[in-house]
């Protein structure tokens, strides 16, 4: 019996990277996304090509709904065995220009969407004593970066909740594992929340980001995807993808000349 994977933001990106290699990899594939044409879409692509695909959109912020992806899931296939939490939202500028719904879209979207699919499965693969969780995680969840504060808040809860989980469920068969990326060129941008001091501010810091996606050498969404498998297939708790690693490395080493060159790097018309 094939195994099965549920896969959050898997309409785009990243999530549709790992969507097609599990699938190339023999895995049913549960497909949850807000956008449900291009996740039809993609389940269609995934079945013309001879692989199962269940599509199911799915708001992560709505407990309901996501119980409700579950249930389906669970009714096509009878069993889950990898959850890949990824859906997430990138949120730039001052601190101090963020409203409170900018903060519950970063919160809620990141940390609680997360929360809220384990919190549905958890029982199902505790029943069957076995499964492995995967949550897309960030150099943001490592490393402290000014002007992402509700992203990095978010991710950092994110490596908590891997690593805690890790703990207490690796005695019943069940693996957490995190992944860790820097920054991918992939849809995220669509998405992104930016504010700024003014307009102008704002709108920079968007040209700021869309200037490194345009560097050749940034990872792609299918290097995170071989991440990820690389994780399910030997049940690691942790795996940091290609270029995380030195900044994570130089942020142990020189972590107050590291945080100089983000605040110079990042700050914009911010003063300080």
């Amino acid at each position: 019996m094939a195994s099965t994977v549920l896969i959050t933001g898997a309409s785009q990106g990243i999530g549709k990277a790992i969507a097609l290699l599990f699938a190339q990899q023999g895995y049913n594939t549960v497909l949850a996304s807000r956008t449900g044409d291009r996740l039809f879409a993609l389940a269609q692509e995934l079945k013309t090509s001879g692989h199962s695909a269940l599509a199911v959109p799915t708001d992560v912020k709505d407990p309901q709904q996501v119980q409700n992806l579950v249930d389906q899931a669970l009714a096509e296939y009878g069993s889950i065995d990898v959850l890949i939490n990824n859906a997430g939202i990138y949120i730039s500028g001052p601190a101090d220009t963020f409203s409170l719904d900018d903060w519950h879209q970063a919160i809620d979207t990141n940390l609680w969407g997360y929360i809220h699919t384990i919190h549905a499965l958890l029982p199902h693969m505790l029943e069957q004593k076995n499964g492995m969780i995967v949550n897309i995680g960030s150099i943001g969840g490592k490393v402290p970066l000014p002007y992402l504060v509700p992203y990095s808040t978010s991710k950092f809860a994110v490596t908590g909740l891997t690593q805690s989980l890790q703990s207490e469920l690796s005695p019943k068969g069940i693996t957490v594992c995190g992944i860790y990326p820097n920054i991918i060129k992939s849809d995220f941008m669509e998405r992104a929340i930016f504010r700024g001091k003014d307009a102008t501010d704002a709108s920079d810091r968007r040209q700021q980001v869309e200037q490194v996606l345009s560097v050749p050498v940034v990872e792609k969404p299918e290097d995170v995807a071989k991440a990820v498998w690389d994780g399910v297939k030997h049940k690691r708790t942790e795996v940091v993808v290609g270029s995380a690693s030195p900044t994570m490395v130089s942020n142990r080493l020189f972590p107050d000349l590291m945080q100089w060159v983000m605040r110079r790097t990042f700050k914009n018309k911010d003063e300080g």
